[in-house]
C-alpha cells in the first residue's frame, strides 16, 4: 500500500524538481578550450612593451572579446567561423565570460599567416550592449578601427581613439592593428546555454546574474592581473576609466 507524502516530503520534492530544472549543464571540452587559449593570448598580449596592445589602451577598454586560432582556410572556402569569449568590467572586477561567434569577413591575414588570433577592445558600454544584442555587422552596426601597438598608440589617428571597438591580430607572435569591417560578431547561442541556462547573457554580464563556471578562473584571473612588460618596468594595472 503506497503512503501519502508528508506536507515536507512534498515541498523537498518540488524544491528538487526545480533545482534539477534550472541547473546548469557542465561546459564542453571545447568550450574550456577557447576559455584557456584566450587566457594565454591575453597574457601574451599584455606583457610585451614593444609587440603588445598599450596598458593605457587596456586600462580604457570595456570589455575584450578574445577569438583564438582563426583559420585562414575558413575565409577562403566559407565554411567555419571563429569563436571566442567576451567579459566586460563590473568595477574593479571582470563579469562571467559569455561565448561568442565571429561570421566570414572580406579582410585579409598578416603575410604567409595560416592562422591568427583576434582581440577586439570594446571601448565603451554602447559598444558592448550592440555586441551582445544579437548580430552585429562590424565596422557598420558597430565603429571599428585597427587598434594602435606598442609605441604606434602615440600615433593613433583620431578615428582610431574614437572607435567602438579597436581591433588587433596576433600572427607570427607579434600583434598588430587589424581592419575586420563586414565580419559579423554575436553571441554563441548554444555555448552560452552549457554555461548559464536560460539566463539572459546582457544580465550575466552587466548585473551578475549568474556566477562564471570554475573553467573560466584562469581567463579571468588573466584579465585582472597587474603585469610586468618584458622590457623590465611594470605595467600599471588595468583600471576601469569609463565615464
Amino acid at each position: 500500500m503506497q503512503l501519502p507524502l508528508t506536507r515536507a516530503a512534498v515541498l523537498a520534492l518540488i524544491v528538487s524538481i526545480i533545482a534539477a530544472a534550472s541547473a546548469v549543464a557542465s561546459i564542453s571540452t571545447a568550450e574550456r578550450n577557447r576559455l584557456n587559449k584566450g587566457a594565454e593570448v591575453i597574457t601574451d598580449l599584455r606583457n610585451s612593451a614593444e609587440k603588445g596592445i598599450p596598458e593605457d589602451i587596456w586600462a580604457k577598454a570595456s570589455c575584450v572579446v578574445v577569438i583564438p586560432d582563426m583559420k585562414k582556410a575558413a575565409f577562403i572556402f566559407g565554411g567555419e567561423y571563429g569563436r571566442g569569449v567576451m567579459s566586460c568590467r563590473n568595477g574593479d572586477t571582470w563579469s562571467a565570460p559569455v561565448f561568442m561567434q565571429l561570421a566570414k569577413g572580406s579582410w585579409g591575414f598578416q603575410a604567409g599567416a595560416e592562422e591568427i588570433d583576434l582581440v577586439l577592445l570594446v571601448m565603451n558600454r554602447q559598444g558592448a550592449d550592440k555586441l551582445l544584442s544579437n548580430n552585429v555587422t562590424l565596422g557598420v552596426d558597430a565603429s571599428v578601427a585597427a587598434g594602435p601597438v606598442g609605441r604606434a598608440a602615440t600615433a593613433a589617428t583620431d578615428a582610431a581613439l574614437k572607435a567602438e571597438i579597436l581591433a588587433y591580430s596576433r600572427a607570427h607572435g607579434l600583434f598588430a592593428g587589424i581592419n575586420i569591417s563586414g565580419g559579423a560578431l554575436k553571441p554563441d547561442q548554444d555555448a552560452n546555454k552549457d554555461a548559464y541556462g536560460s539566463a539572459d547573457i546582457k544580465s550575466v554580464v552587466f548585473n551578475r546574474a549568474a556566477p562564471a563556471p570554475t573553467e573560466a578562473s584562469d581567463f579571468l584571473r588573466t584579465l585582472g592581473a597587474n603585469v610586468r612588460a618584458t622590457s623590465g618596468t611594470a605595467a600599471p594595472p588595468a583600471t576601469d576609466q569609463r565615464k
